[in-house]
């Protein structure tokens, strides 16, 4: 198994509800082992088997939920 870590910069959240939807939003995902979104710092850490899914899906998922998602620099 392949995992991956990976920090994701989150737009549009606008309370911890947010985060502990896009949290559950994520784990739900088949390949995704973990997330750990913070609203304060408007991030995500997600730890991925990148072998199952790769960081575009895990992404998208975040933008079906309906926040705006992209690659932290």
């Amino acid at each position: 198994m392949a995992t991956k870590k990976q920090i994701l910069k989150i737009n549009d959240m606008h309370c911890t509800s947010c985060s502990l939807l896009i949290d559950g939003d994520l784990e739900d995902t088949k390949g995704v082992i973990s997330a750990n979104t913070n609203y304060a710092k408007q991030i995500t850490e997600v730890s991925y088997n990148e072998d199952e899914v790769e960081i575009e899906e895990i992404i998208e998922v975040i933008k079906k939920a309906g926040y705006d998602a992209e690659l932290h620099k």
